[in-house]
């Protein structure tokens, strides 16, 4: 009966990777490999008569999330986390567009190395935190992006915050139970130019669209 009554021991699941994710493709996320898809990275390409537009979604499924919030448009930013930023607690967990890329840039991966996304889900109907770190590029000035998964990583006690980068535990807090504000998201850029409030932005629909479809997988 003591040893029941003793508090869960932090333990992190880390899986190293290499994956590129070019234009066109995606990568279904299953942090805790279960068979069962937790979010699905979708890099979509797309053309029409007058440009071509690159679009990097960190799409949910079910009632999980992504670290972010609504930002310029009201468009649901992926934030681009630094190594030690803390993952759970009162963070918002509203992100999906990690970047865009066509007539200007929008998003907070846009040519980044080693930053991480943030996430929330569900196993057995508790919550789990856990991380993703990729690098991003726009390739040869867009409107091509690539992203790189170089590792992935969850927290096995529920409702526990993991740390961005931590790949072994006991995972340890910062005293105050929050990391700094200032680790937490990368500068947004910002639009290259008006045309994509005149064009309407084309990413809008794209991950609207595309939301729809990481669910349905």
């Amino acid at each position: 009966m003591l040893a029941l009554a003793q508090p869960a021991k932090a333990r992190i699941v880390y899986t190293p990777t290499h994956r590129v994710i070019g234009k066109d493709q995606h990568y279904n996320f299953d942090l805790n490999h279960d068979g069962i898809t937790d979010f699905t990275l979708v890099n979509s390409y797309g053309c029409n008569q007058d440009w071509c537009y690159d679009v990097l979604n960190a799409n949910r499924v079910g009632s999980n999330g992504v670290e972010g919030a609504p930002g310029f448009l009201s468009i649901p930013y992926a934030y681009a986390l630094n190594r030690g930023s803390q993952i759970g607690g009162s963070r918002p967990f509203r992100g999906q567009l990690m970047a865009s890329s066509n007539m200007g840039q929008l998003g907070r991966w846009i040519n980044v190395t080693n930053k991480y996304l943030g996430f929330k889900f569900q196993i057995h109907g508790k919550t789990h935190y856990g991380w993703a770190r990729l690098n991003v590029q726009i390739v040869n000035s867009g409107p091509v992006i690539v992203a790189t998964l170089t590792g992935y990583a969850y927290e096995t006690v529920p409702d526990k915050p993991i740390v961005a980068g931590k790949t072994s535990g006991p995972d340890e807090e910062s005293p105050s139970g929050q990391a700094d504000p200032a680790v937490f998201d990368a500068p947004a850029p910002e639009p290259a130019t008006l045309g994509l409030l005149a064009m309407g932005w084309p990413g809008v629909s794209v991950w609207r669209r595309k939301e729809s479809v990481g669910v349905a997988q």
